[in-house]
């Protein structure tokens, strides 16, 4: 089997890494098609081909109006070239598409494709996105989601067959627990304290001003704030307790990595979500788990993995964080629960057959 994996605008570089390198280890011969990251190298390709196709006059600043304006302009000439490519694959699956709208006609022919649905819904929601979002899934023959969560909204919210729709675990982030040890980040001082760790882009449906809400009260530990910001957290720094430290920016996976091996609990204290790659890669490091109950995070306490919290609630999350940061036995079992999901259930070979089992069913 011939596979192309497309993430055109390099959305996910370690989820792309990690499927790609699993299908390959599952006898796939996989070509990833992407684009250049802005933020650094992204993993060395293990096992599959890498083709940075779009994009390829997009340089400067990540987030510059002049990178944003020549990535439009090549966007669909990038799509229209990858159609063309598309013709060497037996199937084709999509990570992302970055304007669904146009791309939903711009998608190779005459073979099957399939889509990853990283985000189940529009965070903005209103009738034409629901509309536009069932328009683009339809043009597909089967569709993925992290979640039973996120399956059974795609189905009731969309109308979607249920057929479609394949529930598959994100996978946890073996690769990057695997790196060699390097020292913090300058940024963060050495602290002999506990630390909770609240880790990746920095939006305002992840609940950052709710966990600062709870951290008041709660003395003997740091709160490790990482991640570059999508909005402005001035205000949000301005009124943070003094034992939490900001690394408000990208971090390398060695720092990521080092950053997860030093944190003695991770946070997600997110108002919504369906799956996330920041808790996949607290798996893959044992962390110790807090999480809102929302989306998909039920499922992985299931597994007893993760201590769940009502979303936007600051004193229940106070409440259990105290208990965390004063259990060090109760911290050991969710550690230990948690590198089990990931050698288990979350583990990428396992999600390579399941994913491999899909692609067969179509291919068939």
């Amino acid at each position: 089997m011939k596979l192309h994996v497309v993430d055109p605008s390099a959305y996910t570089p370690p989820y792309d890494h990690a499927l790609c390198a699993a299908l390959a280890r599952a006898g796939i011969d996989v070509e990833l098609f992407t684009s250049r990251f802005p933020y650094g190298d992204p993993p060395a390709a293990d096992g599959y081909a890498r083709t940075e196709l779009f994009y390829r006059s997009a340089r400067g600043a990540p987030a510059s109006t002049t990178r944003r304006a020549i990535k439009l302009a090549e966007h669909i000439p990038g799509m229209l070239r990858y159609r063309a490519a598309a013709a060497a694959a037996d199937l084709v699956h999509f990570q992302w598409l970055a304007l669904s709208s146009i791309d939903r006609h711009l998608l190779p022919r005459g073979r099957p494709l399939v889509f990853t649905s990283h985000d189940v819904l529009p965070r903005q929601r209103s009738l034409h996105s629901r509309a536009e979002q069932q328009r683009c899934y339809r043009h597909f023959d089967a569709v993925i989601v992290h979640s039973e969560h996120g399956r059974m909204r795609l189905i009731r919210a969309l109308d979607l067959p249920p057929a479609l729709i394949h529930t598959i675990p994100h996978g946890a982030f073996a690769h990057l627990a695997a790196l060699a040890p390097q020292p913090l980040p300058a940024d963060l001082p050495p602290t002999t304290a506990p630390v909770v760790l609240c880790f990746g882009l920095l939006r305002p449906y992840k609940g950052v001003d709710v966990l600062l809400d709870a951290w008041r009260g709660i003395a003997d530990a740091e709160l490790w704030i990482v991640g570059r910001p999508r909005f402005d957290i001035a205000s949000l720094r301005a009124v943070a307790p003094a034992n939490v430290r900001w690394l408000p920016r990208f971090v390398s996976d060695g720092e990521l990595a080092a950053c997860f091996r030093r944190a003695d609990i991770v946070v997600l204290p997110y108002r919504e979500i369906d799956q996330s790659g920041v808790l996949a890669t607290a798996l893959a490091f044992g962390s110790p788990l807090v999480l809102s109950d929302v989306g998909g995070f039920g499922e992985v306490a299931q597994a007893g993995a993760a201590r769940l919290v009502p979303p936007a609630d600051p004193d229940s999350l106070r409440r259990v964080l105290l208990e965390l940061l004063g259990d060090r036995a109760e911290r050991g079992r969710l550690s230990a629960a948690a590198r089990a999901l990931a050698a288990g259930e979350w583990s990428w070979d396992r999600v390579a057959a399941r994913t491999k089992a899909v692609y067969d069913s179509l291919l068939s």
